[in-house]
């Protein structure tokens, strides 16, 4: 671990390039696709409820939470290179790996809804998987409003005040 350095100071700091550069971190980006896609889904979820044929908004509703995973794992591999950043026993850390475990919880309960709708079919909307859906957006809510607390309250992966002054000169 570099001692020149502050723990806060590495905490702003990309791990590899794969995380993004300096001041601008890839993981906030990447988390708009399975945020997107799973909103999305709940409100196809909700027109097929009322839809004379539902076929069409399950079968795409399905569709978005399928992109949601596999955003969703890329999100959390450039995630984890922003956690590795954050030194043990740090109330970022903490918050971090509640987000983490937070966002796991997440995924599977889209992965199981996904399961569960595919196993009922397109006729009709899978009250199951609709309800794991709801229940998995509450928990994404939670950890959005922590991911947010490490950005904008701990500053990780933000860059410093004297590279922020820039854009205020």
């Amino acid at each position: 671990m570099d001692r020149t350095t502050t723990p806060q100071e590495r905490a702003k700091r990309p791990r590899s390039i794969v995380a993004g550069p300096y001041g601008h971190p890839f993981h906030p980006i990447l988390v708009t696709i399975p945020i997107g896609t799973w909103v999305a889904s709940f409100i196809f979820d909700i027109i097929a409820m009322t839809a004379d044929d539902p076929e069409p908004y399950i079968m795409a509703s399905n569709i978005l939470i399928l992109i949601g995973l596999i955003g969703a794992v890329l999100a959390a591999a450039v995630g984890l290179l922003d956690l590795s950043t954050l030194e043990r026993g740090t109330a970022a850390r903490k918050t971090a790996l509640i987000h983490m475990t937070l966002n796991f919880a997440v995924v599977v309960l889209f992965f199981i809804s996904l399961l569960v709708r595919w196993a009922q079919g397109d006729e009709d909307v899978s009250v199951v998987g609709f309800i794991l859906s709801i229940v998995a957006l509450a928990l994404l809510g939670a950890s959005g409003w922590l991911g947010g607390k490490l950005a904008y309250h701990y500053g990780v992966r933000v860059a410093d005040e004297r590279t922020q002054a820039e854009g205020f000169r």
